[in-house]
């Protein structure tokens, strides 16, 4: 097998492989990341029975570890949005915040959201009651629409159970329940930079408003919209029970509750992100006014088929790190690079790299991080917080920046009425400024904990 720089020049090489592969001829991610692992396990001289053999293997335990949280996750994104308990959620939300805070109000509506739902679908969802917000404050359009998109954002990129993160702390080997944390924690900068860059920046860019149906019109879709516990609970609930076992395994409060102690083995339990996924599903089931075919068939089916997609692209991420850490290459990338002391910035500029050059925030998440995972060491990033922030400064990476190969891009322009040169003004200088927030919190965080 080839050793040293061929193989950095063949990894550089597979990387834009693949963003051609998505960007410019708009492949599949899944197949794109396929063929870019065959062909670079082949050209790195592995054996041809190893190389599918490997692919086989990094694919099937991506799929055997996130696979079923990835489906509850979507399921539960695709229930609180058919139900219109994202409705009641914003509803909630404005009127804690009033109405006197329209921009601000659509930010946290839209930071909140974004955890089980994906940003592309959370804008969709929320554009009525934002155009509706917009006319009746007097507030420019294109303020609205960046203060919702940076807001929608930030957890999107930073805190599971949206897949692409909860992809990239699988790759790295990260404990979930502190990525929550210290996600939510860190998505709360990029969030807040994105709405002072909406009330800055956002009046001086002329957007026209456009006629929709008024929130009160909105509301009224919908037979019985479910109440703000109801609607908060799948998402508030299954975070509260990760994030809760993985406080009892830190190392003082487990010498407190006893390592393979009932209490401690029923928090594993229901605290792993199958069992406390799975309940905010069943707690979904009281969403909607009664429990019809549509809900278990329909609604379901329309999770399963979503979350699959992800899925598979997830795995085939998997099968390119299989292939990546077979090669050996991360680990000559990781002796050359240490000399620099690039440290939390290292993983940020790589998925930064991937983002703006193929447009997937989640294609950036996965594919960092099983580019990171053996360098983790290397950088003297291998502990368990290492691994937590090094899973933060890739999501603040796959920030950087949503423009025209981003599906996201369009929707939100498109939805907000904006020109395309005016989106990026918007969107994309928006979205520059999150990730570096990003990048920034988690920099003051890795100076406490690491």
């Amino acid at each position: 097998m080839l050793e040293g720089n061929i193989l950095v020049f063949i990894l550089f090489v597979a990387i834009v492989v693949m963003v051609v592969m998505i960007s410019k001829y708009k492949f599949n991610p899944f197949f794109a990341l396929f063929t870019v692992a065959l062909l670079m396990g082949l050209a790195a001289n592995m054996p041809v029975l190893d190389v599918v053999n490997t692919i086989a293997t990094g694919f099937g335990n991506t799929c055997r570890s996130i696979g079923i949280v990835i489906l509850f996750g979507t399921i539960i994104g695709v229930m609180l949005e058919q139900s219109g308990a994202a409705i009641t959620m914003a509803d909630c939300i404005l009127n804690k915040i009033g109405p006197k805070r329209p921009a601000l109000a659509m930010s946290i509506i839209g930071w909140i959201v974004s955890i089980p739902v994906f940003c592309d679908s959370g804008f969709v969802i929320l554009s009525s009651l934002n155009k509706s917000l917009a006319k009746r404050s007097g507030v420019n359009m294109a303020t609205m629409a960046i203060a919702l998109s940076t807001g929608l954002y930030a957890t999107h990129t930073l805190v599971p159970p949206t897949p692409g993160p909860i992809a990239a702390a699988d790759n790295l080997h990260a404990d979930l329940g502190l990525v929550i944390l210290f996600g939510l924690i860190v998505s709360i900068l990029p969030m807040l930079a994105g709405y002072y860059y909406a009330t800055t920046a956002g009046k001086k860019l002329e957007v026209e408003n456009i006629e929709g149906p008024t929130f009160e019109e909105l509301k009224a879709k919908f037979n019985r919209l479910p109440t703000p516990a109801q609607a908060f609970a799948p998402i508030v609930v299954p975070l509260i029970l990760i994030a809760f076992n993985s406080v009892i395994n830190f190392p003082a409060v487990l010498d407190l509750v006893g390592k393979d102690s009932g209490f401690h083995n029923f928090s594993g339990f229901i605290g792993s992100p199958i069992s406390a996924l799975f309940v905010g599903v069943l707690l979904c089931f009281f969403l909607p006014p009664k429990i019809s075919e549509e809900v278990t068939g329909g609604w379901i089916g329309s999770g399963v088929k979503e979350g699959s997609v992800i899925i598979m692209i997830t795995a085939a991420g998997g099968s390119l790190g299989a292939i990546i850490a077979a090669t050996k290459v991360a680990d000559y990338i990781g002796v050359t690079l240490a000399q620099y002391q690039m440290g939390i910035f290292l993983p940020f500029i790589i998925s930064a790299a991937l983002k703006t050059a193929q447009g997937s925030s989640t294609v950036a998440l996965i594919t960092s991080s099983t580019i990171m995972y053996p360098l983790l060491s290397s950088l003297g990033l291998d502990s368990t917080m290492g691994a937590v922030l090094t899973t933060l400064a890739i999501g603040s990476g796959s920030m950087v920046v949503s423009h025209a190969n981003d599906s996201y891009f369009w929707v939100v322009s498109q939805f907000s009425n904006m020109k395309v040169n005016t989106a990026y003004r918007a969107q994309t200088v928006a979205t520059l400024i999150e990730g570096i927030a990003g990048i920034a919190a988690v920099w003051v965080v890795s100076l406490i904990v690491l």
